[in-house]
């Protein structure tokens, strides 16, 4: 006969894998690396800072 388990445990532990798996699946669908939320950052930047040049006094 095998080892008892305990059901809440065997539930959470299966809740938590399923929870790991979709926020992997969503990193790899949203997830952006350093280097292009840098890259972005800085276009936005420029992109303010050209608008601020146009401005009339």
């Amino acid at each position: 006969m095998g080892k008892p388990v305990n059901l809440n445990t065997f539930r959470k532990r299966k809740a938590r894998a399923e929870k790991a798996r979709k926020g992997a699946q969503n990193a790899v669908k949203f997830g952006r690396s350093k280097a292009q939320k840098a890259l972005e950052e800085s276009r936005n930047e420029k992109a303010a800072r050209d608008l601020d040049g146009h401005e009339r006094e």
